[in-house]
Order: C-alpha cells, then sequence, then structure tokens
C-alpha cells in the first residue's frame, strides 16, 4: 500500500484509524526491535528543566541492529548502492495513451521496485505491493509505481547536478523515461498518470484492493503532483545538456498543468468551508501535502524557463493555495504547521510534509516575500515543537504519538534548509542539524537509520522504538534526499553527523481525560474505536459530561509553567461552555458545541486542542528555581495558596466544570520551554523553544570547569540582537530564549 492510499483511507473514510497505521506507514514487512530503555537524567544540559523522556542506543542495538560504523564529515554521505539495487529493467509495450521519449529506439526504461525486505543472512529482497499470483507472478497493486519512480529520478537527478555522475544521469533519464511512459498522453484523461505498473511492463490502473481514484489515471493524485516534481527538476537538469530531451519533458509538464487547469486549478481563487474555515479549493486533491511536491518541479522548471507563463501562473497558484494552510501560532495548536489537508483541520501529517520547502523555494522563484511567512512560521515554530515533542513523527492526530519514517525526517530537513536559505534565517540550520541527527541515532530507537556504507535505510522507527528493519524505495529515496542536502552544506553536514544520540526531550505531553475523577458524567469508549472520521481519540476514549458535571484529570508536577489545551470533541449545535480551573486559579474556558459548518471534512464537528488563556503555574520540588520571564514580571512558577505548597507537591488537578453536554478527550500540556537535549562527537548540546509571549532565562545545572556557548534566536529563526540575549559564552548557565523563538546551547569546557 502506497502512503497515498493510506492518506486516501484516513482523510475519506470514517472507518479508517489513524492509530491502525502505523506499520502500514513504515512499510512491508515485520518490525524488529525492543522497547527503548528509561530515560536518562544525565549527560546533557536541560536535564533539570522538566520530565524527559529518552532513548538509550544500547537497548535498540540489543535487539540485533547493524552496526554502523561512524561516517566522516570529509566523505560524501550519500551511497546509491542499494538504491541502484531497487533498479530493475522494465519493458514498455506498444499501448494506447502511453508513450515516451525515444520508445521505438529503446523499448525498455528503468524502475525501482517497491519494497525490499530484509534477509536473515542481511541481504534483500525485492517486492511488490501487495500480494503476488504465484501462477501469474504479478503483483495485486505492482512492482513499479509512479511515485517512487518519480522521486527516484529526482534523486539520480540531484546528484548528477551536485557530483557529475555520469551513471546517475543516465539513471535519471532513464526513469524519467519511464515515468512518462505512465502518463496517459492522450483521451479524456490526458496529462493524469497511472500509479502502478507490474515487472513485465504490464500497467494496473486499477489496484487491489481498490485505490482512489479508480482507474488511476481518472483524476488528479498524488502520482500526479510528483510526476510535475521530477518533469520540473528534469527539464531544468537537461535544458542545456540534452535540449532535445528537455523540450519533450516541457511539452510533458505542460500536458500535467493542462489536465489540472481542468481539475483543481479550475477552481484557482474559490473557498470551501471546513468546519467553519474557509480553506481553498484549488489544491491538488485538496492537500497542500500533494500539491507541494508539485509546486518543487514548477519552481524548478519556473527557473529555469522563466518567461513560461502557463508553469508560472500554475506554480503562483498552487502556492499561494499551500500558504492559506498555514494555522495556529506559538500558543496555538498547530503552533504555525502548514496543514496539509483541507478536510481537516485537527490531523497533521508528516507524510507529504514538503510543503514549508515547496512555499520557501516557491516565494524566492515568484518573488513573492508575503507567501514565505507560512513557511517560516512551520520551519521556526512548528518544527522546533515537534522536535522536543519526540521527533518526527508520521502525525498528530490531534496529540503526537505516531511512528516514524524517513519521509517525514527527510521533509523536516529540507525544509528547514530552503527556508534558511530564502528567508535569512540561519538559526533554522541548527533546527536542520538536530532533524538530521534522527539519521544517524538521534532518535527514539537510539541506533541510526541509515547506513552510508551500504545505502540502505530502516523503513521505519514504531512508537515503542522498535524498528523495521526493511528498506523500500520510499525510505531510500527521502534519505538520499537528505544525505544530498547535507552534502550540499558542509557546515550543517559536520554539525549533523555530530548528533547521534537523544538525551531528552521535554515538550507537549498527554493527559487523558479519562483518568481523572468524572461527577455527573461517564467514560466513553467508542464502539467503531478511535477514528472521528477527521481525527483520533487520544486514548481511544472521552469523557462525557452532562450539564453540571466535572472531571478533576491528575497533571504531573512541573518546575515551569505549561500551557494547556483541553482536547474537545466539538458538536456542531451550541452546547454551553466548560470552565477550567486549578486550585482557585482560573485557566480559561473551551466551547463544548458551536463548532463551523462541516463543509467539506467528512463529519461534523470536531476534536480539536482549545488553548486556554492562562498557563498552568509551576509546581512539584524544584518549582521555585529555573524559570524567570524578563520585563518586570513575575517568576510566574508558583501555584496558589489554596493548592498547598507547591515545592512538597508531585501531582494535581486540573479541573473542567461543564454548564451543558461535554465530550473531553484529554488534556495537551505545552511547557513554556520546550527542549531537545543531543549529544555525539559535537558534544552535548540542546535546543531551548519558546511559547512564551515574553523574553524568559532558563537557569540550568552547570558542571565545574564548563561555560555555555549560546545562539539565540527569534520567532523567524533569524539572531537576536546584540544586548537582548546572552549570545556567546556564559558562565552563569543562564539560557536566554527569545519570544517565540529558540536558543542553540552547547556545553564547552572554559
Amino acid at each position: 500500500m502506497t502512503h497515498e492510499d493510506v492518506r486516501s483511507r484516513l482523510i475519506s473514510k470514517p472507518v479508517a484509524v489513524v492509530a491502525a497505521m502505523s506499520m502500514l506507514l513504515v512499510g512491508a514487512g515485520t518490525a524488529t526491535a525492543a522497547a527503548p530503555a528509561a530515560a536518562k537524567a544525565t549527560g546533557a544540559l536541560g536535564a533539570h528543566v522538566g520530565t524527559a523522556t529518552a532513548a538509550t542506543p544500547a537497548a535498540a542495538k540489543a535487539t540485533g541492529a547493524p552496526v554502523v560504523p561512524a561516517p566522516s564529515s570529509s566523505a560524501p554521505l550519500t551511497n546509491l548502492s542499494h538504491l541502484n539495487f531497487l533498479l530493475d529493467t522494465v519493458p514498455l509495450k506498444p499501448v494506447a495513451g502511453h508513450t515516451t521519449y525515444q520508445l521505438d529506439q529503446q523499448p525498455t526504461a528503468q524502475a525501482p521496485w517497491t519494497y525490499a525486505n530484509k534477509n536473515a543472512d542481511g541481504s534483500y529482497t525485492r517486492v511488490g505491493g501487495g500480494t503476488q499470483d504465484p501462477a501469474t507472478g504479478t503483483w495485486s497493486q505492482g512492482a513499479f509505481n509512479a511515485d517512487d519512480i518519480a522521486r527516484t529520478a529526482v534523486v539520480y537527478l540531484r546528484h548528477w547536478r551536485q557530483t557529475g555522475d555520469a551513471a546517475s544521469r543516465e539513471h535519471a533519464f532513464q526513469t524519467l523515461r519511464a515515468l512518462t511512459y505512465l502518463q496517459t498522453s492522450s483521451g479524456p484523461n490526458a496529462g493524469n498518470v497511472v500509479l502502478w505498473q507490474q515487472a513485465d511492463g504490464t500497467l494496473n490502473p486499477s489496484a487491489i484492493p481498490k485505490e482512489l481514484p479508480d482507474p488511476s489515471d481518472s483524476a488528479e493524485s498524488y502520482w500526479l503532483a510528483r510526476t510535475l516534481w521530477a518533469l520540473g527538476e528534469g527539464y531544468a537538469a537537461f535544458q542545456s545538456t540534452d535540449p532535445q530531451f528537455a523540450a519533450f519533458l516541457a511539452d510533458r509538464m505542460h500536458l500535467s498543468i493542462d489536465a489540472l487547469n481542468r481539475q483543481s486549478l479550475a477552481k484557482y481563487g474559490q473557498f470551501d468551508v471546513a468546519d467553519g474555515v474557509k480553506v481553498p479549493a484549488w489544491l491538488i486533491t485538496g492537500g497542500a501535502d500533494a500539491s507541494a511536491e508539485a509546486v518543487l518541479g514548477l519552481a524548478a522548471y519556473a527557473k529555469a524557463a522563466p518567461d513560461d507563463g502557463a508553469v508560472g501562473t500554475a506554480l503562483r497558484q498552487l502556492t499561494e493555495g499551500i500558504a492559506d494552510m498555514s494555522a495556529g501560532s506559538t500558543r496555538q495548536w498547530p503552533f504555525g504547521a502548514i496543514m496539509p489537508s483541507v478536510t481537516t483541520r485537527s490531523l497533521w501529517h508528516a507524510w507529504g510534509g514538503m510543503a514549508p520547502a515547496a512555499v520557501a523555494t516557491a516565494a524566492t522563484v515568484l518573488h513573492r516575500p508575503d507567501l514565505l511567512t507560512a513557511a517560516v512560521k512551520d520551519s521556526a515554530r512548528f518544527t522546533p515543537q515537534l522536535l522536543a515533542a519526540g521527533g518526527p513523527d508520521n502525525a498528530w492526530s490531534p496529540v503526537p504519538g505516531e511512528a516514524q519514517i524517513a519521509y517525514g525526517a527527510d521533509s523536516r530537513v529540507e525544509s528547514l534548509v530552503a527556508t534558511a536559505k530564502a528567508a535569512h534565517a540561519p538559526g533554522l540550520l541548527d533546527v536542520a542539524a538536530v532533524a538530521a541527527g534522527w539519521f544517524f541515532g538521534a532518535n527514539r530507537a537510539g541506533v541510526p537509520t541509515y547506513n552510508p556504507a551500504t545505502g540502505t535505510a530502516i523503513d521505519g522507527i514504531e512508537t515503542d522504538g522498535r524498528i523495521n528493519p526493511n528498506s523500500g524505495a520510499e525510505s531510500t529515496i527521502h534519505t538520499l534526499l537528505t544525505m544530498l542536502a547535507l552534502d550540499a552544506n558542509p557546515a550543517l553536514k559536520a554539525k549533523a553527523l555530530g548528533i547521534t544520540h537523544t538525551v531528552s526531550t521535554v515538550g507537549l505531553s498527554v493527559v487523558e481525560a479519562e483518568s481523572g475523577t468524572v461527577t455527573g458524567g461517564s467514560v466513553v469508549k467508542p464502539a467503531g474505536g478511535a477514528w472521528t472520521g477527521e481525527a483520533n481519540l487520544s486514548g481511544g476514549a472521552y469523557v462525557a459530561l452532562d450539564a453540571g458535571g466535572s472531571v478533576a484529570i491528575p497533571v504531573p508536577a512541573a518546575n515551569q509553567p505549561r500551557k494547556v489545551y483541553p482536547i474537545v470533541n466539538q458538536s456542531v449545535a451550541p452546547a454551553g461552555r466548560t470552565a477550567w480551573t486549578f486550585g482557585t486559579i482560573r485557566l480559561g474556558g473551551t466551547p463544548n458545541g458551536g463548532a463551523g459548518d462541516q463543509g467539506v471534512t467528512p463529519t461534523p464537528g470536531i476534536l480539536y486542542p482549545f488553548a486556554l488563556d492562562r498557563p498552568l503555574p509551576a509546581f512539584g520540588p524544584g518549582s521555585r528555581h529555573g524559570h524567570r520571564a524578563v520585563a518586570g514580571t513575575t517568576e510566574g512558577n508558583s501555584a496558589s495558596a489554596s493548592t498547598g505548597d507547591p515545592s512538597t507537591r508531585t501531582a494535581a488537578a486540573v479541573v473542567g466544570r461543564s454548564n451543558g453536554p461535554a465530550a473531553i478527550d484529554a488534556l495537551l500540556l505545552q511547557p513554556e520551554i520546550s527542549s531537545v537535549s543531543v549529544s555525539g562527537s559535537g558534544g552535548n548540546s540542546t535546543l531551548y523553544v519558546s511559547a512564551d509571549t515574553r523574553t524568559t532565562v532558563r537557569k540550568v545545572d552547570l558542571p565545574k570547569g564548563f561555560k555555555l556557548q549560546q545562539e539565540a534566536f527569534d520567532s523567524s529563526g533569524r539572531p537576536v540582537a546584540a544586548g537582548h540575549s546572552n549570545n556567546g559564552a556564559d558562565h552563569s548557565g543562564r539560557v536566554t530564549v527569545a519570544p517565540g523563538g529558540f536558543t542553540w546551547v552547547t556545553l564547552v569546557r572554559k
């Protein structure tokens, strides 16, 4: 099953459950690994900032995960050996409506197998999608697919352009020929793309199980978007070296744009409604995710051929639509992320997560700095929060808690690099180094996910640290895209290679409502499962309150204030409000009902984390220390007297009292200062991330004989002006973090 098929089922069919998809999203085969060991509280900065969670390398390595030699920053990281292994020769049969460049002279091309299962002896077996018919050798989906062919072409194109490698040029040429054969060249579906192809070259427009659209070239799709990506980068690469082939790619680019102009782009300037919010109606398959990958190709083409009006117009229109999907703020979920789909406002996912990279790249090509804001918010505000919450999870739905794959990790790295360049925001490269560390061991399994000696990449890491050791096309492709980005940026590469272990993360946490004491209500576990049609109920249950009912939810102690987001399954009909308190402190209220018009979403109402007005004060041991807000404010870390002595309490309750029927799923807690502590050959470092509206100072334990080297950046990733931070060396252990910004701190000897 492709990730696009997973997405279509998640978004359009209420029977799908995001929580059940994690193994699908990490590829074929059985994941094998042990759960990570308990968190360590020593070894890097941030260990005393709050409750830390971490994975230790020993736990995962003990399961038989391969030991990967430490790569050298002087040697190329990009190794195409495994991708070359995945490639196969595919016959291109004469079929009405399907042809390609020089088909008469070259009746074959190249395409990558979809999956590669790891064998007991360490070798790999190439497999297709679905099940194989032993009699015919065909697969229920196919051996090759347009998505992976397109992205494989992008890898070879970028490698050729970076290194001049002749073999990569030939592989790029052949995979582009295979891809354009899948594109329907005539008839009512001209410009659209068939997804699957069997090993003997036979097209499979209708896979089993059925995928949408069906047949796969009957409407626009992810694979159409990715075809545009490859065509655009292909045209830019071959424009001067092979003008005849470049002209063919340009013709195919316009064929696809014509299809878009008949389909989604025909609605440019129109808006739909999603739970009461306006959303653009002209995105490819209704998604910023798919549209972003098209924009990457359109931008490459437009840069090479700036006078091509049709491409420039499509680029501008799609980029505007993607930027319109920016949501939230520093203190409102999803914290500036570009949401992937118009059909849900409460599910962010990392597959198809290139939106910030696409917007940043297109804003430069289009000379539209106004569009860059969406990329900056996603990269400088949301992504640091994502990393502090545990890394590049596949989905927040709306709480973090999914598997992690190379696709999501690469999307973060490439987006950070592109936005840093476009916005002149060097701080984003520090965040990119942390994100790239995922490939070298700084992840919840504690093992490298990429082996530069072989070019293999694991297919994913589960929430409990188990790894999927297989190495399919998508994982290989996106890992190599990150390696290419690192090879092209030596300073970033050196910093990323120095990050091989996540010591601790202090970020978003979840407390289930059903863990509390319910009065005037009950705990409900829906018979149909956790999936609402648009998002997931955290823990698979919620608390249903009657009018006048209440729930007292115990929250763990912390030594700093935390922003509180009650997750409410908001109904459409008005149903009053729930008032939230902590002792005698009124935190704010959330709506029980009054959700906007359903519009294009699958179900009425919305499961959403609503921000409360006041933060939860710090309480428990150590709560009197370690956090200070600047600009004449109080420390903000002591609880009300009625809650007891904050220095001794280890738990207390947040209480919600409703004046109408309410459905409360959980509390999402956001520290005012989140952090990611990492270590490796680059030393011990911590990224501190602010959700505060004021400059804050964090006091951390400083070992004798050491000092802090810190670089502070504002909420756009730009350096904080001198005199307003502790940039440089600090001997006191004070870390200064700008409002909504982040600070990169390294422990160095005096």
